[in-house]
């Protein structure tokens, strides 16, 4: 075979290797974005290292998979029908602030979701199990109240999830952690598949008293009372500082609520997402103020 023959052979060759290469390729891509579908880890997460965390996490398999009867979808509507309201408690418990909310609740015959962060809860375990003697419910808050971590790698997100999971129901004694509320409203479609497959239902809010900010009793009420509108789910803070003005609050917007004729509950667990379609729009989609969990 010629000089310019053999060339010519070798180009068709090479010509051939590529186009193969590049069908398997196409195939590969295809069947990860098949594999995976809407809502679920994409090719470009699994190349990017942002995959399934390990067995039993967030993959396929038991925990990928929602808990029986846990939808992945956050949650907002409460379980007393559509004119109750959730209160809810971030960012505990505290050693302070805790039981003088713990006190208003009692006082207003109030039931409340209490989402603490794992350190916190593991701090405190007299707290944790007095709420739970109360009859309040128990919601994750992860381990670091890291609002960024919806940019973070699955492995990290699961990790926070569940050791915090773990920490509060070691605090507990027994009683489960039914919801998860991601930091600043950091959810993701990986987080909320992680809760939901551990028995977590995930917990928005529709209500944000910025309380956090200490703006004064009287504008947390206010606040309370101008975004109500918005849908049922009200997010108070007993952690992270001087809470003094959250109890103030509470306690009006308790008695308030009351004159306005609205019982209060616990925000849904098992409701199908057809039912949670009707629902307001998401606060919690609109982050907290950025912040450095206090521990």
């Amino acid at each position: 075979m010629g000089f310019k023959a053999r060339i010519t052979e070798q180009g068709t060759r090479a010509r051939t290797a590529v186009a193969a290469t590049a069908i398997a390729v196409a195939a590969t891509v295809w069947g990860v974005s098949a594999l995976v579908g809407p809502g679920h880890t994409s090719a470009h997460d699994v190349a990017g290292g942002h995959g399934p965390a390990r067995p039993g996490g967030s993959g396929s398999g038991p925990g990928g998979t929602p808990a029986k009867g846990i939808p992945e979808g956050i949650a907002h509507a409460s379980e007393s029908g559509a004119n109750a309201v959730n209160i809810t408690i971030d960012d505990g418990p505290d050693p302070r602030w805790t039981p003088k909310v713990l006190d208003v609740l009692a006082e207003h015959d109030v039931k409340a979701t209490f989402c603490m962060i794992g350190p916190q809860a593991k701090a405190h375990p007299d707290l944790v199990k007095r709420v739970v003697a109360a009859g309040h419910r128990l919601c994750d808050h992860t381990m670091n109240h890291d609002t960024a971590m919806d940019k973070k790698p699955v492995a990290y997100q699961e990790q926070q999830i569940l050791d915090a999971k773990k920490l509060i129901e070691e605090a507990a004694g027994g009683a489960k952690v039914e919801y998860y509320r991601a930091p600043g409203g950091a959810f993701t479609p990986d987080s909320r598949r992680i809760a939901a497959a551990n028995g977590m239902r995930p917990l928005g809010w529709n209500v944000d008293t910025k309380d956090f900010g200490k703006p004064g009793a009287a504008a947390i009420v206010d606040a309370v009372k101008r975004e109500i509108g918005n849908g049922p789910t009200v997010l108070f803070h007993d952690g992270g500082g001087n809470r003094a003005q959250t109890v103030e609050a509470l306690d009006g917007v308790l008695a308030w609520l009351k004159q306005q004729g609205r019982p209060t509950g616990f925000p849904i667990r098992t409701a199908p997402e057809a039912a949670e379609a009707a629902e307001a729009p998401d606060a919690a989609d609109v982050p907290e103020p950025a912040r450095n969990h206090v521990s």
